[in-house]
């Protein structure tokens, strides 16, 4: 169906990225900086995802949970960081359009993945400190089966519908307005009237931000009445550390996210402050997750600790 929208409009089947305009000076650095960035979230989040697998005392309802925020955080780098680095590297600007639309995808499935595994991770908190007696009995693992599937299947979903309207489109352009892919800079190309696909992205924003903000904000303040409650002076310091880190993750993937939805409605902005949010939502939260609950949770941090010193993989 695409190529035959192609040749009827006489597009290309590659298409011209924006590209960051790097002079000749900056090319190394840059390379340099994208592919330490790159190794540094492959390391850490992997190394997190064989601390959780591999230790069988982590596998309770938290951090099975948490176990999909790396794997997600793996999906949305990994859509990026290699074009990009082929981008700088072979300063060339080109990329196959099916290659752009699945770069797009895994971009897409990144940010919303990450949204409601934020959510499904406040829920857990929000039962382990307000309902802690009953915390075994309603967290299962079957019940924690369903929340998974949840998270993934209401991401494929949503992101699955948004790219089918974007595919059923014929496109007349090949400059994209943007160094990466993404929904809108694809939908920039079309030539067709787009009013369903804006309302259905439109949706797909406001459902998983009226989710997610409602679930966490209801938990949140349900897990401060609780610490204030409680006499336990240890525990309430706890669960405060947990929601502080909860919180801190979650309105940095906000505030980098919205910014970047925002900046597509604004003609007045700079392209490259937008490029530079753009990439930094795609570098960050990837980046500060692994290290920041790794650190911060005592029992991985200890598995951590021991394998590095044993030099061997954790039994």
């Amino acid at each position: 169906i695409s190529s035959a929208m192609d040749n009827m409009y006489n597009v290309s089947s590659s298409l011209v990225l924006t590209g960051f305009n790097l002079s000749s000076e900056n090319v190394a650095p840059t390379f340099l900086f994208a592919t330490l960035s790159y190794m540094i979230i492959l390391f850490c989040n992997l190394m997190l995802i064989l601390t959780i697998v591999l230790n069988k005392s982590l596998h309770q309802p938290m951090y099975l949970i948490l176990l999909n925020l790396p794997i997600n955080d793996l999906i949305g780098s990994s859509g990026l960081f290699p074009q990009v680095i082929k981008e700088i590297l072979t300063n060339s600007r080109t990329i196959q359009y099916s290659a752009c639309v699945a770069q797009a995808f895994f971009i897409h499935i990144y940010a919303a993945g990450t949204v409601f595994t934020l959510t499904a991770m406040a829920y857990d908190r929000y039962i382990a400190i307000c309902w802690p007696l009953k915390y075994n009995t309603i967290m299962t693992n079957a019940h924690i089966m369903k929340i998974i599937t949840a998270v993934w299947m209401s991401c494929l979903v949503l992101i699955g519908v948004l790219f089918l309207l974007l595919l059923r489109l014929p496109r007349c352009r090949s400059e994209m307005t943007h160094p990466y892919c993404d929904n809108p800079s694809l939908l920039a190309l079309v030539c067709e009237d787009t009013t369903i696909n804006n309302i259905y992205g439109l949706f797909t924003v406001a459902f998983s931000q009226v989710i997610a903000n409602v679930m966490i904000l209801y938990t949140y303040l349900q897990i401060l009445v609780a610490c204030f409650r409680s006499k336990r002076s240890a525990t309430k310091a706890k669960a405060l550390q947990t929601c502080a880190t909860h919180l801190i993750v979650f309105l940095l993937l906000e505030g980098l996210g919205l910014f970047t939805i925002i900046s597509y409605r604004i003609k007045n902005i700079s392209p490259h402050l937008r490029r530079f949010m753009g990439v930094s939502t795609l570098i960050f939260p990837p980046t500060v997750n692994p290290i920041i609950y790794g650190l911060k949770t005592k029992e991985i941090r200890e598995k951590v600790v021991h394998f590095f010193r044993n030099k061997n993989l954790p039994c």
